[in-house]
């Protein structure tokens, strides 16, 4: 019942001559205002992509090769779960944000993109990441190289705190 609800609400949201969509998972709220900020710049339909359990602090303890982040990353294969409610078909462009975790991009991302990649042929995708001190770069390839079939454009950086 919970998540027909939340499909519903996701549904009402979404304006529907609207063209882009900026996706993005935020596990502190850092690309969370990246995303609102660039959302807002392109009059776009902003959507979160929300783990099925929520991080807590000590999952995402980089430092701790046992936290859920770390066991995470280090398993190319891992998906975590996520609450999906979007049809992103009406898009042509989809922003996809998310903060660089060990070079690259969280596996929730490739949870979100996985589920939707039949959806995503055709249109212009645009990773965006945050980050602190380390480039987007890596996970540019990453993208391109794990989902080839896709149409990624040049990555945005967005430095927090700018």
């Amino acid at each position: 019942m919970r998540k027909m609800i939340l499909a519903l609400v996701c549904a009402v949201m979404m304006p529907m001559n609207a063209k882009t969509i900026v996706v993005y998972f935020s596990a502190t709220g850092t690309t969370k205002a990246a995303a609102e900020k660039l959302a807002k710049q392109h009059n776009a339909v902003l959507w979160e992509i929300e783990p099925a359990q929520k991080y807590t602090a000590a999952d995402l303890d980089w430092r701790n090769p046992n936290s859920r982040s770390s066991i995470e990353m280090n398993d190319p294969e891992e998906r975590p779960n996520i609450k999906q409610c979007t049809d992103i078909t009406p898009y042509d462009t989809v922003y996809v944000g998310f903060p660089i975790w060990w070079g690259i991009c969280p596996r929730i991302i490739n949870s979100w993109l996985d589920n939707n990649e039949p959806q995503l042929q055709g249109k212009t995708l645009v990773p965006f990441a945050t980050s602190g001190s380390s480039g987007i770069e890596e996970a540019e390839v990453y993208l391109k190289k794990t989902y080839p079939s896709l149409n990624w454009q040049k990555g945005i950086l967005c430095k927090p705190f700018n």
